[in-house]
């Protein structure tokens, strides 16, 4: 009686190991990865708990998540450390990768890196470089060229006041052609007062004025006699 319930209980134990390596090896080739390192692992979720000094990382695929333990956190995310968990935490918008929630690494296409920040634009006095993407190093600001034309909307004339504008270019000697130097400009109002070709001046718009000498206009009003207009019968 007791061979054949050894054998039996042998043939059960058997069967349990093969099940829980069949188990096990889904768990490993799944959607949710491996439970290397993990404490707590499940064949829907993957891992939920990491031992120590592992990071937790949580992969979203619509409404599910898989849950994986990793000695550094993939590109885009950076990790957290805390009292009960290390959790691999997503980057900025505009990071490719972080540092931290704050400071930036690498930014994405068409930003910049500046001081930990992903800008759109370099800050005034700093190179935009498009190899690296980054914004290096300060611009040597040159002298301030000379003034424009005055101008109002595009003209030179044909108004009181208008605009003159100059500029600041910055360069940096020995840089590479791919990094360039914002250029600063500055603008400031400026008196035309001048009429443009074939218009009438405001002192002709008012009607024409007496060009006769002083001491003949002064005549004239102790006499109290007007200058003949042109083309009038004594």
């Amino acid at each position: 009686m007791r061979a054949p319930l050894c054998l039996l209980l042998l043939v059960a134990h058997a069967v349990d190991m093969l099940a829980l390596n069949r188990r096990k090896k889904q768990v490993g080739t799944g959607l949710g990865g491996n439970c290397t390192g993990c404490i707590i692992c499940s064949e829907e979720n993957g891992c939920s708990t990491c031992q120590q000094r592992l990071f937790l990382f949580i992969r979203r695929e619509g409404i599910r998540q898989y849950g994986k333990c990793l000695h550094d956190c993939p590109p885009g995310y950076f990790g957290i450390r805390g009292q009960e968990v290390n959790r691999c935490k997503k980057c900025g918008a505009t990071c490719e990768s972080c540092f931290s929630q704050d400071f930036c690494i690498r930014c994405k296409r068409q930003f910049y890196l500046y001081k930990g920040k992903c800008l759109p634009t370099c800050p005034p006095g700093t190179l935009a470089h498009q190899n690296t993407r980054e914004c290096q190093g300060e611009c040597e600001l040159g002298p301030w060229g000379g003034w424009s034309p005055c101008t109002h909307n595009g003209k030179t004339c044909g108004s009181a006041w208008g605009l003159e504008t100059r500029v600041r270019e910055a360069g940096r000697a020995g840089h590479e052609e791919t990094a360039t130097c914002q250029v600063l400009s500055e603008s400031r109002k400026c008196p035309i007062q001048r009429p443009c070709p074939g218009e009438r001046s405001p002192s002709q718009k008012k009607g024409r004025k007496d060009r006769r000498p002083r001491k003949d206009r002064k005549l004239d009003r102790r006499l109290d006699v007007r200058p003949r207009q042109p083309g009038l019968q004594p």
